[in-house]
């Protein structure tokens, strides 16, 4: 009997699919099952699609792609239906890819099966349900996967992986290095320090060995198979109690990075689905290994530039504590252009610097360091603070030149604020460059921004000045100098940043200094920072450095709570900052009626001297105890250059002007003018009525 009517008579019939030609060739009986005329010869690739059912049709396309990367069966159930889609009969299809020039040929069977009954075909391509437990499985480890951010936790995702109907209790990734073989992680696999196959060479008889080699998927459906076809590692295998095994390999953009292994304790056939399966869930773990992997060496990275360019603090300075901490953004290589820097000076000084240069990518972390290293070398050269940071605006505004004419296109700046240290007097001197300015707390836990004169930041007029700023911390007083990230991260502006770190710095008097910084960090990065939440609606994160500097040594007992401030004739806008300077000083001050007063004329001498002369008005102002139980004092000098003394006028009712000195005697306890060598000096006083506020 010929084969042909041997076919006939069991209802199967033979195609040979030409996916390059777009072509299909059926027998007699496929044609007629397919319900094609028989002598028609080959019959286009859109007529035979048209017999099947979408559904199953994108089905075995899926089957034939898997077959063809493992070179194997494809094996199917397909419906064939008319031309008004009415299903007409179940096919099995059976054939083999036969891979031609970048093409292939499907060379196979289709033989009529009788409907599968319920509760018989729950896992065949066909059935609604294991194609959506299917579909939704591979939805939620995508998800999972793609959220795992380093090899550890993609390894756990992996081992936790539940697939539908056929779970595996054993997994395990093998990685290539070089022309070996590792175990890079696993679960369910006991022993695998002792394995020597858990560091092998690529030549060895091992299953995960051939599918790197091959890059083709090994599928062992019983221990027979796989005694068969690896007696060698065989004997390992065997003591762990499994029945089946699958190992696949790990893919990513055509290279073969390791393998990965499912270990089953029941028998698995691995049928088409669950073959289809197992080779998705192997491609989204390489591409997920290979994110982790990326990501880990970013992160590998940015540490490196972070320990590269931040420095250590270096040696104890005598009489003086210092703390400083670093936090990367969160975004990209996690890499800024924020720094502090402690240097020691010729002089015997200490120049403590902080700094942030515009971006937070690997240009900003490279102009930081160049920035740095030349802010080192021209404070070691000995020069005063105003010149390191006129010279280093130079430097920087060069470098930026250098750059926009390059591949760059934009040219960077960058803040600056520069201190000079004494540390036997405690006195620091100051330039700042665009940089928010430093906060001092006082021994009695007053904490206050010190105003500090500035320049534009460095970069960008070459030929900027930096006034020079001086005070004295005394012994108990501590300093904080930071970038504008802890002041602004979590939708802040730097008005509402800084009340939120003012409040932290009032809380940890007493606390060493370490943990104050830790404090600050945990203010702005922590969980409580997820309820201090700012005016704006933007979270973005920024880098954050802070730098904190306090003078040891028993507070002196009682001493005065002061505060200084220049006020230009170029910038009138400082009177506000002058009248919440003095407001803050007074922060526990028992009587809020002479807070006001004290504001109102601090308000009114300042503007006398902006309005009247042609210079800067230097304001001081002090809180002192009074002698025994007396009570406290607060004085208020406001000095100026010009030698015209004050005097009392008779304004009328409409008049805008005159009544400075007719206030002060209303509402000051005590108050003068004094003449000075240059200019004269016009003071009140007021004595607090209580004792202060808790």
């Amino acid at each position: 009997m010929r084969t042909e009517d041997v076919l006939a008579a069991i209802a199967t019939g033979l195609w040979l699919w030409d996916n390059a030609a777009g072509t299909v060739t059926l027998d007699a009986e496929a044609a007629r099952l397919l319900e094609l005329p028989v002598d028609s010869g080959p019959h286009p690739e859109s007529v035979v699609r048209a017999r099947f059912h979408p559904v199953d049709w994108n089905e075995i396309n899926g089957v034939v792609s898997l077959a063809i990367a493992e070179g194997t069966l494809a094996e199917g159930r397909l419906r064939v239906v008319d031309t008004a889609g009415r299903i007409l009969r179940t096919v099995r299809c059976r054939c083999k890819p036969i891979p031609r020039d970048g093409s292939y040929e499907l060379t196979g069977t289709l033989q009529e099966v009788a409907e599968p009954t319920e509760g018989t075909a729950a896992r065949t391509p066909i059935t609604g349900d294991w194609r959506r437990s299917r579909e939704a499985f591979l939805l939620d480890a995508g998800r999972a996967l793609a959220e795992a951010r380093s090899t550890a936790e993609v390894l756990r995702v992996a081992a936790s992986l539940s697939m539908p109907g056929f779970s595996p209790d054993g997994l395990a990734v093998f990685g290539t290095a070089g022309e070996r073989l590792r175990i890079i992680g696993h679960h369910g696999h006991q022993g695998a320090g002792e394995d020597p196959f858990s560091d092998m060479r690529l030549d060895i008889d091992h299953p995960a060995a051939e599918v790197v080699r091959s890059g083709r998927a090994v599928y062992l459906p019983s221990p027979e198979d796989y005694h068969r076809r690896y007696p060698t590692s065989w004997p390992l295998a065997q003591k762990l109690g499994r029945r089946s095994w699958a190992y696949l390999p790990l893919i990513v953009s055509g290279r073969t990075m390791g393998a990965w292994m499912a270990a089953f304790r029941h028998p698995v056939a691995f049928t088409p689905d669950e073959r289809a399966v197992l080779t998705t869930v192997a491609r989204m773990l390489a591409q997920a290994l290979t994110r982790a992997g990326v990501a880990e060496t970013e992160r590998e990275l940015s540490l490196g530039l972070q320990r590269s360019m931040m420095p250590v603090l270096g040696p104890a300075i005598p009489g003086m504590e210092v703390a400083a901490r670093y936090v990367p953004t969160g975004g990209g290589l996690q890499v800024g252009g924020d720094w502090y820097d402690m240097i020691p000076l010729p002089s015997g000084r200490i120049a403590l610097v902080i700094g942030d240069v515009q971006g937070h990518d690997v240009r900003a972390a490279g102009l930081m360091g160049q920035l740095r290293i030349a802010l080192r070398a021209y404070a070691s050269e000995g020069h005063r603070p105003d010149a390191v940071l006129s010279r280093a605006s130079r430097f920087l505004h060069g470098v930026t030149d250098a750059y926009q004419t390059g591949d760059y296109s934009s040219p960077r700046f960058a803040t600056c604020l520069y201190l000079e240290v004494d540390p036997a007097s405690g006195q620091v001197e100051m330039a700042r460059a665009g940089h928010p300015e430093p906060a001092v707390r006082m021994a009695d836990g007053t904490v206050l921004l010190w105003p500090t004169e500035g320049g534009l930041p460095l970069g960008i007029d070459p030929d900027t000045d930096y006034p020079t700023t001086r005070l004295t911390l005394e012994p108990g007083e501590m300093m904080m100098v930071c970038t504008d990230g802890l002041l602004e991260t979590g939708g802040h502006d730097l008005d509402t940043g800084w009340a939120r770190l003012r409040a932290v710095l009032e809380a940890g008097t007493g606390q060493s200094l370490e943990e104050l910084a830790d404090a600050l960090v945990q203010a702005v990065h922590g969980p409580v920072s997820h309820y201090t939440t700012g005016p704006l609606a933007d979270r973005r994160e920024d880098d954050v450095a802070v730098l904190l500097l306090a003078r040891e040594g028993a507070p002196v007992r009682e001493a005065p709570r002061r505060t200084a401030m220049t006020v230009a004739q170029a910038e009138p806008e400082k009177i506000s900052a002058a009248r919440q300077q003095v407001r803050e000083l007074l922060h526990d001050w028992s009587d809020e009626e002479q807070i006001d007063a004290a504001v109102l004329m601090v308000s009114e001498m300042v503007t006398n001297v902006l309005v009247h002369t042609d210079g800067n008005a230097l304001l001081v102002a002090e809180v002192t105890c009074g002698e025994g139980e007396g009570p406290r004092r607060v004085r208020v000098e406001v000095a100026d250059a010009s030698d015209e003394l004050p005097h009392r006028r008779r304004p009328g009712e409409l008049a805008s002007s005159g009544r400075g000195l007719v206030l002060m005697e209303m509402l000051a306890d005590a108050w003068g003018v004094d003449p000075r060598g240059e200019g004269k000096s016009i003071w009140f006083e007021l004595y607090e009525s209580s004792p202060p506020k808790p």
